[in-house]
């Protein structure tokens, strides 16, 4: 396997090594890890995410799963880094935090089988699919501005290549207590899958980010929350959550809510397994 970082050194982004505790460039620039400022390991032209995948995401929301995955779309605009700041917004409430397994496309890909997609497939990352449910009242289909704003996607530290999804665990942790701990055999429709059904009708290039699903347990963080990813074999991905100095604006659009389903997605309640009405899913 190789773990290659993409870095801010001397001004320019740069793709290092991992050397002990070094960060090393092609030229022999050398940075300590601690010291470096670490960007989003690929540029993608898009983010794409898979809505619930892992199996016990799905028995906590006590749904059955449609027949094929169903998915959303993260601007590029929210995409962040390991160790960067997420925001949450002036007047929100409900920043949830959901650790996955990100995968990274390494050439153009369109039209091709589950047994071809491990050829298009550069490596694998780790993301964290925030989500700002005070939206979700209003942008339950899109998804737009729950997953879409700004800082939500953060995403690294690292491109890792020959890396075995199977069998591989993932946690999250929110100051250092575990939250999330799942395993990548929980998902019902693995890697290679997702590449190929995405790909029938878009085409993927390289550095495009696949976000593949989270495990249970998502639930809402405060600013000063440190919250850290940690799947086997590709690292720690840590963000803080701050709050932002500006406001949402009250003078244009929807506002941040607080029904019912805001509150049981955020913090967990039952609300949607009531039959109140067909939950929806994120």
């Amino acid at each position: 396997m190789a773990e290659l970082r993409r870095i801010l050194l001397g001004g320019a982004p740069t793709f290092v090594e991992v050397v002990g505790d070094e960060l090393v460039a092609a030229d022999g620039r050398r940075v300590s890890e601690d010291a470096a400022h670490h960007l989003p390991p690929t540029d993608p032209t898009k983010i794409l995410c898979v809505h619930l995948n892992h199996v016990s995401r799905v028995k906590e929301f006590q749904v059955g799963l449609p027949p094929a995955p169903t998915y959303f779309h993260k601007p590029v605009s929210a995409l962040n880094s390991h160790r960067g700041e997420v925001v949450r917004p002036r007047r929100c409430r409900y920043l949830n935090y959901e650790g996955e397994v990100v995968i990274v496309i390494g050439r153009p890909c369109r039209n091709i089988s589950p047994e071809e997609a491990a050829g298009y497939i550069a490596g694998y990352t780790i993301g964290n699919d925030y989500g700002l449910h005070d939206f979700r009242d209003t942008d339950a289909g899109s998804m737009l501005r729950v997953k879409g704003s700004d800082t939500l996607a953060p995403v690294g530290p690292a491109l890792v290549t020959d890396w075995d999804f199977r069998g591989k665990s993932i946690r999250t942790l929110v100051n250092g207590e575990v939250r999330q701990d799942g395993s990548t055999d929980e998902m019902t429709w693995d890697m290679h899958y997702l590449v190929a059904d995405l790909a029938r009708t878009i085409t993927l290039l390289p550095g495009d980010l696949i976000f593949s699903g989270t495990p249970a347990n998502s639930r809402s963080v405060e600013p000063g929350d440190v919250v850290t990813v940690e799947v086997e074999g590709l690292g720690s991905l840590t963000n803080t959550i701050v709050e932002g100095p500006v406001a949402i604006r009250e003078d244009v659009g929807a506002q941040p809510s607080e029904s019912e389903e805001v509150l049981s997605t955020a913090q967990g309640g039952d609300w949607e397994f009531r039959g109140i009405r067909p939950p929806r899913r994120g």
